[in-house]
């Protein structure tokens, strides 16, 4: 948010082989489904399933099932044994493909418990503090406790109603991911770009080399949401800003074993989102019924963590005491992924976000995240004579 106004991814049929006479022509049992997974470092890429048409029936097939010999009788029998169990394993195999909104892809059910989950290492309760002007927020990342959890710099849950917002504010060598949980938002910078989220809208915003924008109210009521900030690394800290808006009815979705998952970045149960990540990140809304369980991979070596939205869950292992809203958890880096157990009799909804680490320094002076001291000094300087990025930060403002 501003925290800059203060300090600122057939059958071939074995052509029946010339056996001799007495030998039954044999039948291949299809492959149900073959999966390939292949990794990018910015994207997670589908799983794809290829399912090979089933066979039609051959003429010897046809010839078995109109004679009358006991023995070519019980050949048919046979064949079109092999034949059944050949559909039913295709037939069942179908019955694992999950579909999304805009996506369909092989499942990975969410109920297939980890030998080695992650576990939760630390745990906060966000707490609600004054940002911006006359708004409120509830800090995680970003606070003393946790100055940040390398690529994330903040996460905020903000609440706000007019006039209270955002105004007029910079920001350089960073991105911000504002995902609504309800209300609107309008957003306007000074390039021009102006736009509204609305509820399960997701916008997120490359600020690279330098943008003055402000963040306010676009109806009226109590306005929610989740901001994160996540760190450039040096090479892309003065690229040119860029915008990636998705409207809620375009973010993928799937649903498997009673859990269903908003994929704002990265990959779940075989769907994943569209969002390009600059730096590598995954960042999803689950939401589990009561006994539902989760069993999420996390790429090793990423740093990642929960923000628990409403309900209560055991997260990491199955009899850990149930943590509740507001809280935010930091997952261990050794092990396959998240695990969550909802034994509440209420839905449980949390956002899980993860992270390739960038290993760099990190300077970071209110709005302004760069690599060294020298890096700031410059971004201040920028800003206030409007230069290197910021060249209509002095003409413009918000209407």
């Amino acid at each position: 948010m501003t925290r800059a106004l203060r300090d600122v991814d057939l059958l071939k049929r074995p052509r029946p082989q010339r056996r001799k006479r007495k030998a039954v022509h044999g039948q291949r049992i299809p492959k149900s489904i073959q999966h390939h997974q292949d990794a990018s470092r910015h994207l997670f890429t589908p799983r794809i399933h290829h399912v090979r048409a089933p066979h039609t029936p051959s003429t010897t097939t046809k010839m078995l099932r109109h004679s009358s010999s006991p023995i070519y009788t019980a050949l048919a029998r046979l064949t079109k044994l092999n034949s059944n169990r050949s559909n039913r394993l295709l037939l069942q195999s179908r019955k694992t493909t999950i579909m999304s909104s805009s996506t369909s892809a092989t499942s990975s059910p969410a109920a297939v418990p980890f030998e080695n989950p992650r576990p939760v290492v630390k745990k906060l309760l966000s707490e609600a503090q004054s940002e911006g002007q006359g708004a409120t927020v509830r800090r995680s990342i970003g606070r003393h406790e946790l100055r940040n959890l390398d690529p994330f710099l903040m996460l905020d849950e903000f609440s706000v109603s007019k006039p209270a917002g955002f105004p007029d504010h910079p920001h350089r060598g960073f991105e911000t991911v504002t995902y609504m949980l309800d209300g609107a938002f309008t957003h306007q910078d000074f390039s021009g770009h102006k736009g509204t989220i609305r509820t399960g809208d997701v916008q997120w915003m490359t600020a690279g080399r330098g943008i003055v924008h402000s963040e306010m109210p676009a109806s009226d009521g109590l306005q929610k949401g989740l901001q994160l900030w996540i760190n450039l690394a040096a090479k892309d800290k003065m690229i040119e800003p860029r915008y990636q808006e998705l409207q809620s009815k375009d973010i993928a979705r799937a649903s498997q074993d009673g859990v269903e998952v908003r994929i704002i970045a990265g990959e779940a149960f075989g769907v994943r989102s569209p969002v390009y990540t600059r730096t590598p990140t995954m960042y999803m809304d689950f939401t589990m019924r009561p006994g539902s369980q989760l069993h999420q991979p996390i790429p090793a070596g990423w740093n990642a963590f929960v923000y628990i939205i409403e309900g209560e869950g055991a997260f990491g292992r199955e009899k850990a005491a149930p943590t509740t809203a507001h809280h935010c958890l930091v997952l261990g880096a050794e092990g396959d992924g998240l695990s969550v157990w909802n034994r509440s009799g209420a839905p449980l909804r949390f956002a899980l976000a993860a992270g390739q680490p960038l290993k760099e320094p990190v300077v970071q002076h209110g709005p302004f995240v760069m690599n060294t001291r020298a890096e700031i000094q410059q971004a201040m300087e920028d800003y206030y004579h409007g230069r290197n990025g910021f060249e209509k930060a002095k003409q413009w403002s918000s209407a």
